[in-house]
């Protein structure tokens, strides 16, 4: 499969018109729209391939995804990589109904393999501890043994802000990238967060996430103001923070605390989530502060939660 994603783009009317209906209708994530794409163009050649012509959307039956599927699987991919290709197919179908296009998806009720069952990974608060002060330990290391690829001390403070904010929001890597100035309300202790399909919530930030964020606008010339971005990157021109950018220093960071390099910033959010319900906090509420469509989706926590305090009745009852 990797060989036909190497093959030359093959441009699709259809797929062209709902790629900007993701990016500008559903408001859908760099990620979602790098995923649907490839998702997408991935069928198209396939059907090139394999029925020699490109496909007619319109006159697609349910059988020539059975096909798809068949090949899918014959290629060892896992159930979630064959979950977001047909994902991808169905949110296009739902466009494609809302357009006229079709009257019914084709898609609809076809049987996939179920998922695995993976409890999301996360930090222990003492893990989280260390990570948030990797910045600065970062910064002084360098400055006493002189070694590796210098860090400012701006760009140490602005590191911890952001972890801070994360970490303080359970924000996504894509939502915190595009937090602006006049979203943080500094009185109320509130963030406006724009969330998936441009949906808004408004969510509480810490004090240890503000006064990081303050000691690092303390340090610009021009502090953010009204519209500009929180967070700048490293270069001159004020351009906002890229999550591309956010992942790689993450991975620094996570080394130096004594972690596991390949956790993604996403991890800080699963632990926001899990730290949350240990102390109590209810599933709706958590719900809410995520951003989360369905409770369902807020629901796999609750089996992180609840599969250590099995393990700690197990290891403390007498007669469990």
């Amino acid at each position: 499969m990797e060989e036909e994603q190497a093959k030359p783009q093959i441009h699709d009317k259809w797929i062209q018109k709902f790629l900007a209906h993701l990016a500008t209708d559903r408001g859908a994530s760099v990620y979602t729209q790098r995923n649907y794409k490839q998702a997408l163009e991935e069928f198209l050649r396939w059907h090139l391939e394999e029925r020699k012509s490109l496909p007619d959307w319109i006159k697609l039956q349910r059988d020539d995804f059975r096909s798809y599927l068949r090949f899918v699987g014959r290629h060892n991919l896992s159930r979630a990589a064959t979950s977001l290709r047909f994902s991808a197919l169905r949110t296009f179908y739902k466009f494609l109904i809302r357009y006229g296009a079709v009257e019914i998806s084709p898609i609809k009720n076809l049987s996939l393999p179920k998922p695995e069952k993976r409890l999301p990974k996360f930090l222990t608060k003492q893990q989280m501890e260390d990570l948030l002060i990797a910045p600065m330990k970062l910064l002084e290391i360098q400055k006493q043994k002189k070694v590796g690829r210098p860090v400012s001390h701006i760009a140490a403070l602005r590191d911890v802000a952001v972890l801070e904010t994360i970490y303080s929001c359970g924000l996504r890597i894509s939502e915190l990238c595009g937090l602006r100035a006049e979203d943080i309300d500094w009185s109320e202790q509130i963030v406006r967060v724009r969330g998936k399909g441009k949906k808004e919530r408004l969510v509480p930030i810490g004090k240890p996430a503000l006064m990081a964020l303050q000691d690092y606008w303390n340090t610009l010339k021009q502090p953010p103001s009204d519209a500009s971005p929180i967070f700048f990157s490293e270069t001159k021109k004020r351009a906002p923070l890229h999550p591309v950018q956010l992942s790689r220093r993450l991975k620094i960071y996570l080394s130096l605390a004594g972690l596991d390099p390949s956790l993604t910033p996403h991890k800080l959010r699963h632990s926001y989530a899990t730290h949350l319900l240990d102390a109590g906090a209810d599933l709706r509420s958590v719900q809410e502060l995520l951003g989360h469509a369905h409770l369902i989706t807020t629901q796999v926590y609750t089996h992180v939660t609840t599969e250590r305090l099995k393990k700690a009745y197990d290891a403390a009852h007498p007669r469990a």
